[in-house]
């Protein structure tokens, strides 16, 4: 079987090539559509990662491909209506990101609530001033947390450890609500509640613009709001107009990293070394399913073609 994984790191390469001896695997270190530009290939199956942009051209340039595999949780890169067509299985890597982006949701948090940067950085050019870098505790705050999967559990856990009181808004109800005595509520109260509220929902078309220049005006002027998930679940007007501190991983528009309100990283609440083992491990079991015809681990499954549809 013919086989492609895309956007490759080394490790990536040698993990790939000694698990799956008995296939022919073609490693690119750039992403498909660069791969793809000026060739088409008769792949039986590719993984790509968040670069590499699933539409209905590159699959024009695949006529044998039966499987797409992302190895990340997120899958918004993927949107065409061929895959419905051809009949192409379609997997991520769910669940590898849950210790990894929760743990960093909250060392942005603290970074904002003791301006711990900011003191770093004056005491390394010897400047031991402090009394104007007043912060706060997360004690007793009220920590609303957008989406109850994998990350937002290990943030609820988290944020219970602190002392915190928790809000949630989710899809489904989970048995960590009542585990950890979560007020599992609206999104209009979670915004309204919140001292500190974290977002980690997937994007879809039904969360995407879900922090908007309406409801945004529910949230309270000293809430920290910590984005690790999508960017697009906020409307770009919120990045721009809202006074808040914002801790972000992601966003719409670099320039809005300029104002002082934003604490931003480059998408990276996700790389720790045990994370990118999950990827390859995970990765390699989804694959192996798609090689021996068994049903897929973490199979993507899409309600309709409107969800490759949007904008």
């Amino acid at each position: 079987m013919k086989i492609a994984f895309f956007e490759t790191k080394d490790e990536e390469k040698e993990f790939f090539k000694e698990r799956l001896k008995d296939q022919e695997l073609h490693f690119f270190k750039e992403s498909i559509n660069e791969a793809l530009k000026e060739k088409s290939y008769d792949f039986t199956a590719v993984s790509v990662f968040i670069n590499s942009k699933i539409d209905d051209e590159i699959l024009k340039k695949l006529p044998k491909l039966k499987y797409i595999q992302t190895r990340s949780a997120g899958y918004d890169h993927i949107k065409c209506v061929s895959l419905y067509k051809r009949g192409i299985l379609a997997s991520n890597v769910a669940g590898y990101a849950g210790y990894a982006v929760s743990e960093f949701a909250f060392s942005l948090l603290l970074n904002a609530s003791r301006y711990t940067c900011k003191a770093i950085e004056r005491a390394k050019r010897g400047n031991f001033k402090y009394l104007d870098l007043k912060g706060f505790e997360l004690f007793g705050k009220k920590l609303g947390i957008l989406g109850l999967g994998n990350i937002g559990e290990r943030m609820a856990r988290i944020g219970k450890g602190f002392g915190m009181e928790l809000f949630a808004y989710s899809r489904t109800e989970k048995p960590v609500v009542k585990e950890l005595d979560i007020n599992f509520t609206t999104l209009e109260e979670v915004l309204k509640n919140s001292d500190v509220l974290m977002i980690a929902l997937p994007l879809t078309p039904s969360t995407k613009n879900l922090i908007n220049r309406k409801n945004s005006s529910l949230i309270k002027k000293e809430c920290v709001i910590v984005n690790v998930a999508r960017a697009e679940i906020m409307e770009d007007c919120v990045y721009r107009d809202l006074k808040n501190v914002l801790c972000l991983d992601v966003i719409t528009n670099t320039d809005y990293v300029k104002k002082e309100n934003i604490l931003y990283t480059p998408h990276m609440a996700y790389y720790t070394k045990e994370a990118l083992k999950r990827i390859m491990e995970i990765s390699l079991n989804n694959m192996r399913a798609f090689i021996e015809g068994r049903p897929l681990p973490n199979c993507l499954k899409f309600s309709c073609e409107k969800d490759y549809k949007r904008d």
